[in-house]
């Protein structure tokens, strides 16, 4: 896109060509909106999702491709074609992703023991985005608990 608006600001365009670049650029910002959208959509939805499954010990990525892609679809609306896009456009940073992840699981783990309950008594593992820690790892970093 900007080489070819480059190229046209050298040289004078005829109508045609301008209503051709025009077209273009509106198809390109239309795409970028889909792509913001569809961010945004991931962004305030994922956390429904994760609080739906139950699959804590493997990684977001794998619980959303492999294990529940039907019930990430209902939630946020994406295929999972969407989000292998969004991830091979490299729209997420592992290392910002993963310690949301954890947070989110920190904060949920409050809040169910606050109610009683512990869903997740007996694990060994807990998956972030891209990584799996075990417990004591996991309870050293995002607890401060000592193994």
């Amino acid at each position: 896109m900007k080489k070819a608006k480059r190229a046209a600001n050298e040289r004078d365009l005829t109508a045609d060509e301008r209503k051709e670049l025009t077209a273009e650029e509106k198809e390109y910002k239309s795409l970028r909106k889909q792509i913001q959208e569809k961010l945004i959509k991931f962004a305030t939805r994922v956390p429904v999702f994760m609080y739906l499954t139950d699959y804590r010990e493997r990684t977001l990525k794998d619980v959303i491709t492999q294990l529940e892609p039907e019930l990430f679809k209902r939630v946020t609306g994406l295929d999972v074609k969407d989000f292998e896009l969004l991830v091979s456009l490299g729209v997420f940073n592992s290392g910002l992703m993963n310690d949301a992840v954890y947070k989110f699981k920190r904060y949920e783990d409050s809040s169910l023991e606050y109610t009683g309950v512990n869903k997740h008594e007996g694990e060994t593992h807990v998956g972030g985005y891209d990584t799996v820690v075990t417990v004591e790892e996991y309870r050293e970093a995002f607890e401060n608990i000592p193994a």
